[in-house]
């Protein structure tokens, strides 16, 4: 399977130039199963959600529907949503040209104030593409092993992590990306932001890395660009077969 990273300098509070901005990558960057993008990519990361938040019917989802259909592709990505049952949610879309399913952030970012306005997720979500797995994550899920455990969390295949997480933090980015994927035996795929907001510097570095931590391909870091390469999961069906670490698993 082909996938594609999106690691974008996002502009803050303005989904018709994000938007723009990643269909025109998608445009150079055509041909992939898989698109990937980083937390809250149509507004930037806000935790006062009033002023940016969309509906269901965003501008940034309805180019995320129109585009799986067109490109036959999925494309994964949080949004700022303000849902019909009037809360707001840190929501991570999954869509494929015949489905939209999502995950509504578990983990909020209490030291950032998230959780003052946004309300939480309590369900983990395992999107299907192609016949394989994936875990939704978003960006402050990444710390918390319990909830991504193999098998607990769902049976999957990969992870996938929408983030803004910044450059002040980034080395427990770069270790506990690969931990999650050593630990649950599963590729890991991690979008991240590059760029300034007015809380943050984010460096980026967004990476794919295979069941043992190795990387498979890494953005440069603090240079918005799109990231491509080739998940094997037959081999990840050998590796999984031959080295049965997660039959030993604690439950």
């Amino acid at each position: 399977m082909n996938i594609t990273i999106f690691q974008t300098n996002t502009v803050w509070g303005q989904p018709d130039e994000n938007v723009k901005n990643v269909q025109r990558l998608l445009s150079e960057n055509a041909g992939s199963d898989l698109y990937v993008l980083p937390e809250m990519w149509a507004t930037g990361f806000a935790t006062e959600p009033h002023e940016l938040a969309e509906n269901d019917d965003s501008i940034a989802l309805r180019w995320m529907q129109q585009t799986a259909v067109a490109h036959r592709c999925a494309l994964s990505g949080s949004l700022l949503i303000h849902a019909a049952d009037g809360a707001y949610r840190n929501r991570h879309y999954f869509v494929t040209p015949e489905a939209t399913v999502f995950y509504d952030k578990h983990h909020l970012f209490t030291y950032g104030h998230e959780d003052v306005y946004i309300t939480p997720g309590t369900a983990h979500v395992v999107a299907t593409w192609q016949g394989r797995r994936f875990l939704l994550l978003t960006c402050y899920d990444l710390r918390f092993p319990l909830w991504s455990r193999y098998g607990r969390a769902g049976e999957y295949d990969a992870i996938i992590v929408s983030a803004n997480w910044p450059e002040s933090r980034q080395q427990a980015w770069r270790v506990l990306t690969r931990a999650r994927a050593i630990e649950n035996q599963c590729y890991l795929i991690g979008a991240n932001r590059v760029g300034d907001d007015q809380f943050c510097h984010y460096r980026g570095e967004s990476l794919v890395c295979d069941s043992k931590g190795d990387t498979l391909a890494e953005a440069v870091p603090n240079r918005q660009q799109a990231l491509t390469t080739t998940l094997d999961f037959e081999k990840l069906d050998v590796v999984r077969t031959r080295f049965k670490v997660l039959e030993d698993r604690d439950f």
